[in-house]
């Protein structure tokens, strides 16, 4: 037998839950396949090491207009980790110590020269391909235009290392557009950027954003079901489970990653930019890693470079005998965030003095059902794909992060593109 639906939404992450209640406010039938045994896709909120912990995506801040209008729709409440007292940053292989504030100063310069085009090449973040010859500056990399700056070497290492963080990447593989559309965002400040990616988080968790969105939408949500076949024509598509349930439907919503969205099986397939998209990965291929101290310790940040196992970490929380910190690496292939011999030793670029209890996380690059972190853009895919990544295909539409325009690989960006398809696909159906 075949069910019926009128959309089948693949992937229960945010965009998917996003498309799902507003389509469901719209008197559509809609079924919502989620692969794994939870929701939320790339943000999880799960207890490890006493707390609850962000596997995946965290933060957000009022600058994210679509994020932002969630946490107004439904109260949710918003906290930070707490302010560092002291920062720790390589000057090659000399360790240097100060406070974030003469952090910020010494790369500041380096920031505003790598960024001072920012609104020429991205005058509309939420329109990135606005610019006629953007494509000039998307072939280079984030590491050939600050290579271009010949900063002093202190302040070199220390852009570079900031930047590590935030591309979760080595910066030979990050594309300079990626930079520019971070910054574009919060209208050219750097200052203002690198707040809105890094500080705030919901009190509740990311958790408790999935779940209220889950009570205000009637849809057929199914985790455990792996959507396998797509067939599609003009009229319509049937979307096959692993399990081996058909579903017959008017549209269908993919909301997978770049990475996995060419591992399903789509027939008629799907366009060449979205398959080399897929095929060439994003940038980002690093992993995060949650880790116990024992305590009181006075709150810090570090950083290193992408050479490094762990080129971030940071205190995320505090307690009266021991503290979490939250720490970041370039490369999944160099460090598990499950093996507590190695992320002992990775912390001793910076200090000796931490006593390790325990560590935990999640390896993204190592999902099937991800195979990503955030998305962080190659050289030439903001131009080659983003367009093709968004458009259509028939009764197939796509949302998630990873296709946003403003920020793209937050969960503000998974908001806006699941608002945007359930617009798109409301002017087309009609209830039946």
């Amino acid at each position: 037998m075949t069910e019926e639906a009128d959309v089948v939404v693949i992937g229960g992450g945010i965009a998917g839950l996003i498309t799902a209640r507003e389509l469901g406010r719209q008197g559509l039938r809609v079924v919502v396949l989620e692969a794994r045994d939870r929701l939320g896709g790339r943000v999880w909120t799960d207890h490890r090491l006493g707390r609850d912990l962000e596997m995946g995506g965290t933060w957000l801040h009022w600058v994210q207009p679509h994020v932002w209008a969630e946490v107004t729709r439904y109260g949710l409440g918003v906290t930070r980790g707490p302010r560092p007292e002291k920062a720790y940053w390589l000057a090659g292989a000399e360790v240097r110590t100060g406070t974030l504030e003469s952090f910020m100063n010494l790369i500041d310069p380096g920031m505003q020269a790598l960024l001072a085009d920012t609104m020429r090449w991205i005058p509309r973040p939420d329109d990135p391909l606005a610019e006629p010859d953007l494509a000039a500056v998307d072939g280079f990399s984030l590491q050939e235009k600050l290579d271009e700056l010949d900063l002093p070497p202190a302040e070199y290492h220390a852009n570079e290392a900031a930047w590590v963080g935030h591309f979760n990447a080595p910066l030979g593989e990050g594309a300079f557009t990626s930079a520019l559309r971070w910054t574009a965002a919060t209208a050219g400040s750097w200052h203002l950027m690198h707040e809105a990616s890094a500080v705030f988080r919901l009190t509740g968790g990311t958790r408790s954003l999935v779940e209220a969105i889950v009570a205000d939408t009637d849809a057929d949500i199914r985790t455990s079901t792996e959507a396998s076949r797509i067939e599609h024509t003009a009229d319509g598509a049937v979307v096959t489970t692993a399990g081996g349930t058909r579903i017959h439907a008017r549209r269908v919503v993919l909301t997978l990653p770049q990475n996995i969205i060419g591992d399903l099986d789509v027939s008629p397939p799907l366009c060449a930019e979205k398959l080399s998209a897929g095929k060439e990965k994003a940038a980002s291929q690093g992993v995060k890693v949650w880790i116990r101290v024992r305590g009181p310790i006075a709150p810090f940040f570090a950083y290193s470079s992408a050479a490094h196992p762990l080129s971030v970490a940071r205190t995320e929380y505090l307690g009266d005998d021991d503290a979490v910190l939250v720490a970041f690496g370039a490369d999944a292939s160099k460090i598990s965030p499950n093996d507590l011999d190695a992320v002992r030793a990775a912390l001793r670029v910076w200090r000796e003095d931490l006593d390790v209890l325990e560590v935990t996380g999640h390896d993204w690059m190592a999902d099937r059902y991800s195979q990503e972190t955030w998305l962080m853009q190659r050289p030439h895919q903001l131009t080659r794909y983003l367009a093709a990544q968004q458009r259509p295909e028939g009764v197939l539409h796509f949302a998630g992060s990873d296709y946003a325009n403003v920020w793209a690989g937050f969960i503000d960006g998974a908001i806006e593109t699941g608002l945007r398809t359930a617009r798109e696909l409301g002017t087309r159906l009609a209830p039946r």
